[in-house]
């Protein structure tokens, strides 16, 4: 039996036109036509024998098997570039001086030094998890090689848009913490908020939305580091404002049933000292980025064909 290659740079296009909700986007940042990018992903779907694709209004919308290969090609792709990565820089050297906003410290950078440190054991990595605004300081004063944050709309000229994510409300995991206790709206009473000491633009993006539906809150617990937030959250609080990525266990994501108002999204970026990076800087953003592209999503299902 004749066995199918699936095409790479085909299986890139798809996860490009997904992650950044456009395949018009997605040619832009591989360098290809809209019309390119169309016959790759018709390609793909001949090398798969199934329709990964549909119609659905203005944009394309997965189908099943088109999600099920979505997943084979994020690992293929981290693995495929990898491994580039390690022949083609195998003797690189010098250090890294990395920043990371809160949400990725724990679950991201373990995996990202781990791979960049098997493929680069000469490499020297600083790493510094911090808040949004100590990170754009940082990088500002020249103490920060890379950072990746999330676009609050600081001006910076080095900057790389990966997506944007949803923002979501985050209550216990534990189902008798939530309701009541972390004080979902019912008959007039305030949302009981857990939230980043301010400026914090998703606790202004918490208290917004909720002035916007009319629903009273106040906030009951503020910390300092995100890693007390969650404390709070789990411990049935309150409820806090985060997206998906990066969610501990004890805590989860609420659905509409909790009378919460929606919310808008937020970008997630690279910050760079520089217009060119390093050799062995652009090494930990390929790594950063294949890391970010394999956690999930709940709304890349769906992408526009053209925008």
């Amino acid at each position: 039996m004749r066995r199918t290659n699936f095409d790479m740079d085909a299986l890139r296009a798809l996860c490009e036109g997904v992650d950044l909700g456009s395949f018009a986007k997605a040619a832009g940042r591989l360098g290809r036509s809209t019309s390119a990018i169309s016959m790759q992903l018709k390609k793909l779907e001949e090398q798969a024998g199934v329709e990964l694709l549909r119609r659905a209004g203005r944009g394309l919308e997965l189908t099943a098997a088109g999600e099920l290969l979505l997943g084979y090609a994020r690992r293929i792709l981290a693995l495929n570039d990898e491994a580039r990565g390690a022949v083609l820089e195998e003797h690189l050297g010098g250090a890294v001086r990395l920043g990371l906003q809160e949400d990725f410290g724990e679950r991201l950078l373990p995996d990202v030094l781990g791979r960049f440190a098997r493929s680069h054991p000469d490499l020297q990595i600083d790493a510094q998890i911090a808040r949004n605004a100590e990170l754009m300081a940082q990088l500002q004063a020249g103490n920060l090689d890379l950072a990746l944050a999330w676009d609050t709309g600081v001006p910076m000229p080095h900057r790389e848009v990966l997506g944007e994510y949803p923002m979501c409300w985050v209550g216990p995991a534990a189902p008798d913490r939530y309701p009541p206790s972390a004080g979902a709206p019912a008959a007039g009473a305030p949302v009981r908020l857990v939230a980043l000491q301010a400026p914090c633009v998703m606790r202004k993006t918490a208290t917004d939305a909720l002035d916007r539906a009319g629903i009273p809150w106040r906030v009951v617990y503020t910390s300092p580091s995100l890693a007390g937030v969650w404390a709070a959250v789990a411990a049935g609080l309150g409820v806090t404002v985060r997206t998906r990525l990066g969610l501990p266990a004890d805590v989860r994501p609420l659905g509409p049933d909790a009378g919460l108002p929606a919310l808008p999204g937020i970008r997630l970026a690279f910050f760079g000292a520089g217009a060119t990076p390093a050799p062995a800087c652009a090494r930990m953003r390929s790594l950063i980025r294949d890391n970010i592209a394999l956690q999930p999503r709940p709304q890349e299902t769906t992408c526009s064909a053209t925008s």
